[in-house]
């Protein structure tokens, strides 16, 4: 069997479970350990090893981490490898050098995973997480009241929307809305005297959207 065949098969029954929750955001996303714990049985089966390595790269005047994720067919010595890039911020606060790169690698290597083993991480921030959704089912079932599941499903749709809006915004300004940038954003709705980002009024969501565009400008700059 070939390699492609062997990774095939393996996109197939790979299960990564999101078990990392994001407070902000309200959803469940996966780690690129996640990844690596559910692939590892799969390769183990069908003979692969799986290598992952990094590099820095300069671009212009900015510095980004290239991870390599490479298959090894241990039968037939066949290789496969996708790559994936993360900039380095300029600077964090509270992180040193090493824990700036350390992060940008760890953001990397789960997207060069992604690519890999063909996972869409796109719907991190579109939905509940599922303990949610089988909560949510769940009291459908027993009280059968329509109007409170609808009213529960609007304030998820406001916050995909908002959430995409602010990936947007970061996409618009040359970065990634990341999970330090989602943490800061957390502690600005504490600020406003508000829980979640859908409690926000439209002109308090633009106030946190222009926050992240002066917080992603300093950044870069």
């Amino acid at each position: 069997m070939k390699i492609y065949e062997k990774l095939q098969k393996i996109q197939a029954e790979l299960k990564a479970p999101k078990s990392q929750f994001n407070k902000f955001g309200g959803y469940n996303y996966r780690s690129c350990e996640d990844i690596l714990e559910a692939a590892k049985p799969l390769l183990n089966q069908r003979g692969l090893a799986l290598s992952i390595s990094d590099e820095i790269v300069q671009v212009g005047e900015r510095y980004y981490i290239k991870a390599t994720a490479r298959l090894i067919d241990t039968e037939e010595g066949e290789t496969y490898e996708t790559t994936a890039f993360a900039r380095e911020a300029k600077d964090k606060k509270g992180m040193d050098d090493s824990q700036i790169t350390g992060a940008a690698s760890s953001y990397a290597r789960k997207y060069a995973l992604n690519g890999l083993f063909s996972i869409d991480d796109n719907k991190d921030a579109d939905y509940t997480n599922k303990h949610n959704n089988g909560t949510a089912k769940k009291a459908e079932k027993k009280t059968k009241k329509p109007a409170k599941n609808k009213k529960k499903s609007a304030g998820d749709d406001v916050r995909t929307a908002r959430i995409n809006g602010l990936k947007n915004t970061a996409a618009n300004n040359g970065s990634v809305l990341d999970q330090d940038d989602m943490n800061y954003l957390g502690k600005e709705i504490k600020a406003m005297g508000k829980e979640k980002l859908e409690d926000l009024t439209q002109e308090e969501y633009q106030s946190l959207a222009a926050l992240l565009k002066q917080r992603i400008m300093k950044k870069g700059a």
